[in-house]
């Protein structure tokens, strides 16, 4: 059964909401965060698994210096102090994916901490969320419950476990109380989670592909009334795997607290699912306090201690402020608002631009990526960048439509040769035979073939109405396989019809 909720004007009007989000990145490293086991994604079940990531009596674990250096430029991007001294504490609790019953995570020593992101909204505005820390540990295994409705515990027959992913090295960024969003709430959540996707994919550090779990957050919400200083009793929407998600959990929860406040009752501090199907969180488990998991420092690790040195050299590998760099692509290509919003929606810009490189035009880059190829790429469940086309192949293919050799009809079939390994954009054409056809001998036969064939269209442009030649052009290019050139076709028939 649903929880009341009050409209989102009627709880805004009596209740300031409060956020704080935690985003999980999962590292693209080679390998886990304290063993030699592949980090790789969609392995079969349980294959990526030793002793150490099991949690097996004398295993012994040793940090992934890869996956330190990763944190420290995440913490510096993050406009972070870096730790002169840090260690590893073991979080200690029971469920089914944490093999060990305790996680090694940082507790008071994290790597990165006081810093800050500033966060573009929708119209422009800009919001800075102050960030907590951002520390170390490792991921969790993962559940899959089975025999239910929703996919979820609760309901489920029986739940299947793997444990590839426990291990995995992730970065927990942690903000603080992030107050005066207002009504914005939602959005300024939505849109500090995609702009930390951003930057970690200009870092190079993550794939952060929410649909598989290498970008995640979750949402704690509490609501104050107006002008009190105390902060509410918050809640907690657990593993939120999507934009569109957040912006919609942390939006019910404002609601369906205020109704609770509004009847007089508590917010219980307790996890909360997210429930896509229905657009509403639903009651998980109560929710532990720090002293609840009995943090003490990890035994088996050394501290890590990150020379300054180190640190600066670190620094200067930072890439541009993707947003900055977002804005100065935008102005160097003359893109709209709403186009550039189609290539980033798209997970495009890194494609258009290399592809700009490569010598093709920003606008013709920007249609074939957003368009013809992000049809594809949904067809296959893939992502742009795995879609097996390069940003070099595109712009040849765009230079041979400008060249005059292939139209863009043409240049879809183009594109399938590509697709399927028949090599180069120019092998491609040459294989198929795909050249558009200039002769004027055979273009002015398949005209002729299509005035015989259409003589009331003859007769309207004999009379005048020129514009009733693109039915004519349709038709020949229809005989010619959509090989023919059309402003030729156009002239022949102008030429042949007076």
């Amino acid at each position: 059964m649903s929880d009341p909720i009050l409209s989102y004007e009627e709880a805004l009007a009596a209740y300031e909401p409060v956020m704080g989000l935690e985003v999980h990145v999962e590292l693209n490293t080679a390998s886990k965060m304290f063993c030699g086991c592949s980090a790789e994604f969609g392995a079969p079940p349980n294959t990526h698994t030793c002793p150490v990531c099991l949690g097996l009596p004398g295993s012994m674990p040793a940090i992934n210096g890869k996956a330190v250096e990763s944190a420290i430029r995440m913490g510096l991007a993050l406009n972070c102090s870096i730790a002169e001294w840090c260690r590893m504490s073991r979080k200690n609790y029971f469920y089914p994916d944490m093999p060990k019953d305790y996680q090694t995570s940082q507790y008071d020593e994290p790597i990165a901490y006081d810093g800050h992101l500033d966060v573009e909204l929708d119209d422009g505005e800009v919001f800075r969320v102050e960030i907590e820390r951002a520390h170390m540990e490792e991921d969790a295994g993962k559940l899959t419950h089975l025999g239910g409705e929703t996919g979820r515990l609760h309901g489920a027959d029986y739940s299947l476990l793997d444990y590839n992913r426990a291990g995995v090295p992730l970065i927990e960024i942690v903000t603080k109380p992030i107050i005066g969003a207002g009504a914005r709430a939602p959005e300024v959540a939505r849109r500090y989670v995609e702009t930390v996707r951003d930057l970690m994919r200009a870092l190079g550090v993550s794939d952060v592909r929410m649909n598989e779990g290498s970008l995640r957050c979750d949402a704690n919400v509490s609501l104050r009334p107006w002008g009190r200083e105390k902060l509410g009793t918050r809640t907690e929407t657990k593993n939120i795997n999507s934009f569109r998600s957040i912006e919609g959990a942390v939006t019910y929860e404002i609601q369906r607290q205020a109704a609770l406040l509004q009847d007089g009752g508590t917010i219980q501090q307790c996890t909360r699912n997210w429930l896509e199907h229905l657009g509403e969180t639903s009651f998980g488990r109560s929710k532990e306090e720090a002293e609840d998991y009995r943090y003490f420092p990890e035994p088996d690790l050394v501290p890590i201690a990150p020379s300054r040195e180190w640190v600066e050299e670190l620094r200067a590998t930072l890439p541009e402020d993707p947003t900055k760099k977002r804005h100065r692509l935008q102005a160097e290509w003359g893109f709209s608002d709403l186009e550039m919003r189609d290539v980033v929606n798209a997970g495009a810009l890194g494609l258009v631009e290399s592809t700009v490189a490569a010598g093709a035009s920003a606008q013709a880059a920007r249609k074939w990526w957003t368009t013809e190829l992000s049809r594809r790429a949904n067809e296959a469940g893939t992502t742009l960048d795995e879609l097996g086309i390069t940003p070099a192949q595109v712009a040849g293919v765009q230079a041979l439509v400008e060249a005059g050799t292939i139209n863009d009809k043409l240049a879809r079939q183009v594109f399938d040769g590509i697709l399927a390994g028949e090599g180069e954009p120019e092998q491609v054409v040459a294989t198929r035979g795909l050249a558009v056809v200039s002769d004027d001998g055979a273009l002015a036969a398949a005209v002729d073939k299509a005035i015989a064939a259409n003589p009331d269209v003859a007769d309207r442009i004999r009379g005048g109405r020129v514009q009733a030649a693109g039915a004519l052009i349709g038709a020949v290019m229809k005989e010619m396989r959509g090989q023919a050139d059309a402003g030729r076709v156009r002239e022949i028939i102008l030429d042949k019809l007076g």
